[in-house]
């Protein structure tokens, strides 16, 4: 392990118990959303996650802050002072991370406002979210000022009421913000402003590490470049890590020095970026790679049509996952998992003939 990782994620799981009512009885099954995912993020990159809808890729954002419990796999925060690992940490331990202990994604929340409220009261400086939707993860009924204001407030990190107008101040401007709006509520800015307003939030802490689940998809594209812009500018300024949650990969390709590939809970590569979009391994990969629109007006655009549906995390096909949609599927895919390997320096897939798929 090198000496710069700040995250490391080691064959995490996160299982839920479906119910489901039938005549006479409730049947419960166990839905695998991850299944044995490992990786790692290093201080100060950005890991980009992509996958299709349903493939767990905002659950393991979320299991890696604990605002969802990990079934099993341990997820550990490597701190300048020593290791904690927070899938498995007690009440002490999580102490220096989170405010309390027993918060639980939007219990008691009526909106997503409300989520996103008991997340920032739970969390420490060291980790933090930006959540997907920047009309509802915003409270109306605050201003600018005090929504930027509110973890400084509820982490106890300060007290006096001119240095945290200082701290907001510092950190709206270096996240492009009006300094004279910051009495204005929610409703008078447009998208890309409130993500703004939701960017400096997370970063008013001077966190470690933030998860951006799907932070971008809500906005045009015209103001999903300027926000990629402003991430990769805090980066390099404040030398935060970034969780880049996205199904878009054109968007991934800007901001990530690391992508990840993820297909109904396991991943099925993971690489440098240039590697990945360069020469992906996987067909998943591939197809969607293929699915990028070019710039070009006189390139032939012709995306890798894939069979079917995603399949249901219920009812996982057994071996390779993808082999129900694989065009290169063989027997062996049906019957066996494919061994998470190195291809190539820090290029892994899971994949028999990945060494064929050049």
């Amino acid at each position: 392990m090198t000496q710069d990782v700040l995250i490391e994620v080691r064959d995490l799981e996160v299982c839920f118990d479906i119910k489901t009512k039938k005549l006479f009885r409730t049947e419960v099954q166990q839905l695998r959303a991850v299944d044995g995912v490992s990786f790692d993020i290093r201080r100060g990159e950005t890991v980009g996650l992509v996958g299709e809808s349903g493939s767990g890729k905002t659950t393991v954002g979320r299991a890696i802050l604990r605002a969802i419990d990990p079934t099993d796999g341990d997820v550990i925060f490597h701190s300048r002072k020593r290791d904690v690992d927070l899938a498995h940490a007690d009440a002490k331990e999580l102490r220096g991370m989170r405010k309390k202990m027993g918060m639980v994604m939007g219990e008691g929340a009526h909106s997503i406002s409300d989520m996103a409220h008991d997340l920032l009261r739970a969390f420490r400086p060291r980790m933090s979210l930006v959540f997907q939707d920047p009309y509802s993860s915003l409270n109306p009924r605050m201003t600018v000022r005090d929504i930027i204001a509110e973890p400084l407030i509820a982490g106890g990190l300060m007290r006096d009421r001119d240095q945290i107008d200082q701290r907001v101040r510092e950190i709206a401007a270096r996240c492009k913000l009006n300094l004279e709006h910051l009495r204005r509520f929610p409703h008078a800015f447009s998208g890309g402003q409130r993500q703004r307003i939701c960017i400096a939030r997370a970063l008013v802490t001077k966190p470690d590490f933030v998860v951006c689940d799907e932070s971008v998809s809500a906005l045009d594209v015209s103001i999903q470049a300027e926000i990629v812009n402003l991430l990769k500018d805090l980066q390099d300024e404040m030398g935060v890590a970034f969780l880049f949650i996205a199904h878009d990969l054109s968007v991934v390709a800007q901001i990530s020095h690391r992508v990840a590939v993820m297909y109904v809970g396991k991943f099925v590569e993971y690489a440098p970026t240039d590697s990945l979009f360069f020469k992906p391994r996987h067909p998943y990969t591939k197809a969607l790679l293929s699915a990028i629109p070019q710039a070009d007006p006189d390139a032939t655009f012709n995306p890798m049509r894939l069979e079917g549906e995603i399949p249901n995390p219920l009812a996982a096909p057994s071996g390779c996952r993808f082999h129900t949609r694989c065009p290169m599927a063989q027997d062996i895919c049906k019957a066996k998992v494919p061994e998470w390997r190195e291809l190539a320096p820090e290029h892994f897939v899971a994949c028999h003939f990945a060494d064929e798929a050049e």
